[in-house]
């Protein structure tokens, strides 16, 4: 019943199949008009009848039932095409309300699938994007520590201080994990124990008074164990150890790695932070071993220059003896003034205003300037004395067999064959004086520390006292 019912109505109808209906219904409303001109002109004399106004009622319904039907077709289409509108401005939310299986339910059926799918490879482009995001921001993490390793390596290579390569190396490293503190522990062999070398970050004052001794059990059973150290949501050390090392240092999380050298460990690079509920991952050890691994190579690298040093005993650029054969001189020379009980002097000289000598003049014009000083101060001592570069503006000189007063006497020499060289016939910018300390073997002490403390006490005060003079007692 109910197909027989479907088969008359219209909703079952097709686009085309209701417009030829729609044409149908409104081509019998002419034809209509026609009879009643029929009736009304040619069939006149028999007066009006009732068939001429059931005809004008069924015509006028006609029409009235045919445009009905075109004007829903119409507002349909009109409806399909306002969404499909919105649609193709980029409001995929919208949704058709399809009632009918025609045509106009077809394309409102394919419009809804087109926006899911569409909809679907958004949240998929979205999905692509943060992960994206992700991978990028991963990337520019790599591109940092790679540019910090580079600057690392630069340092190493280019004979920067060992002090200023550790402290670079433990700040970059407290970038890996977002970490809020990084530390840099060295061993001491004399002690057999862990001293704070350099930290950075969060509580620094407080992480440098940092000692771990052997009789601790973190020492014996995380530091002295020489294998990465590991301390987050996931790991943990046995017993309390994890309670006694985080309190020591004051974090929740960290993260150490030993650095070996000659399979002994000499140090360990840490970072930590106070995070809840944070766990260390397979590229952070990875990028702290890297770093750890650098700061190997600075420690050899010091390590190598102490030797060489040491073997050499005159400076490279004056050709006088540098600071490791006047000290080594000066201890001999000491203990030969103690056994025939006579006096030995030393001298510390330093320029003055070097400093600014050399930003004013550059590199070259200054070390053409400690050349000449150089030069000068041979032409003032004789064959038993010893003069030396003992620091980058500063000399030293052994004179044994002399005692304070003939010592100042040779020092207030040099100063004035220094400032007559310097300042003569030169502008003023360029004029270079000396000041000078003098200590004396024993009246000043009897070890090598000792002169030398007291030389650069002397000299220390020849500077406040407006440089250029020799400072005795």
């Amino acid at each position: 019943m109910d197909k027989k019912i479907d088969r008359f109505s219209l909703n079952s109808r097709t686009v085309k199949q209701k417009l030829m209906v729609a044409f149908q219904l409104m081509s019998i409303l002419p034809f209509l008009v026609c009879i009643y001109l029929l009736s009304i002109y040619i069939f006149s004399k028999s007066g009006i009848k009732l068939d001429i106004i059931v005809y004008l009622a069924v015509s006028a319904f006609l029409a009235i039932v045919g445009l009905l039907v075109i004007k829903e077709v119409f507002d349909r289409l009109t409806s399909v095409a306002t969404e499909a509108k919105f649609i193709a401005a980029g409001d995929i939310s919208r949704r058709l309300e399809v009632q009918h299986s025609d045509e106009v339910g077809e394309l409102g059926n394919i419009l809804n699938q087109l926006t899911r799918r569409i909809r679907s490879n958004m949240d998929e482009l979205k999905g692509y994007s943060e992960k994206t995001t992700e991978i990028n921001i991963e990337i520019q993490k790599k591109i940092i520590v790679l540019s910090n390793l580079m600057q690392i390596s630069a340092l190493i290579s280019g004979g920067s201080k060992f002090e200023e390569v550790l402290k670079i190396a433990v700040e970059k490293s407290r970038a890996l994990a977002n970490s809020e503190i990084a530390f840099l522990l060295f061993k001491n062999e004399l002690k057999d124990s862990f001293y704070m070398k350099v930290a950075d970050g969060l509580k620094s004052d407080y992480l440098m008074t940092i000692e771990i001794g052997p009789q601790e059990d973190i020492y014996n059973k995380a530091f002295n164990l020489n294998k990465l150290l590991i301390l987050d949501k996931q790991n943990s050390l046995n017993d309390n150890l994890t309670v006694d090392f985080l309190t020591k240092f004051q974090v929740k999380n960290c993260l150490a790695m030993p650095i070996f050298l000659r399979g002994m460990v000499k140090a360990v690079l840490g970072i930590a932070n106070t995070r809840d509920n944070f766990s260390y991952n397979k590229g952070d050890i990875e990028l702290l071993d890297i770093f750890s691994k650098q700061i190997a190579v600075a420690i050899e690298n010091d390590i190598l220059a102490h030797r060489i040093e040491k073997l050499e005993i005159k400076d490279a650029l004056t050709g006088l003896y540098n600071r490791f054969f006047i000290e080594g001189r000066l201890k001999e020379e000491i203990n030969r003034a103690i056994v025939y009980q006579r006096p030995c002097a030393f001298i510390i000289f330093d320029i003055d205003n070097f400093k600014n000598y050399r930003e004013k003049f550059g590199s070259i014009c200054a070390e053409s300037a400690l050349k000449k000083i150089a030069t000068l101060m041979r032409d003032c001592i004789t064959q038993v004395d010893r003069v030396g570069r003992t620091d980058d503006d500063e000399f030293s000189l052994i004179l044994p067999e002399n005692n304070k007063r003939q010592a100042q006497e040779v020092a207030e020499e040099i100063c004035k064959k220094i400032q007559a060289s310097f300042c003569a016939d030169q502008e003023s910018s360029k004029c270079l004086t000396f000041s000078a300390g003098v200590s004396e073997n024993p009246l000043d002490g009897v070890q090598v520390e000792q002169l030398i403390a007291k030389a650069r006490e002397l000299l220390k005060k020849a500077k406040a006292g407006g440089k250029n003079k020799v400072v005795v007692f």
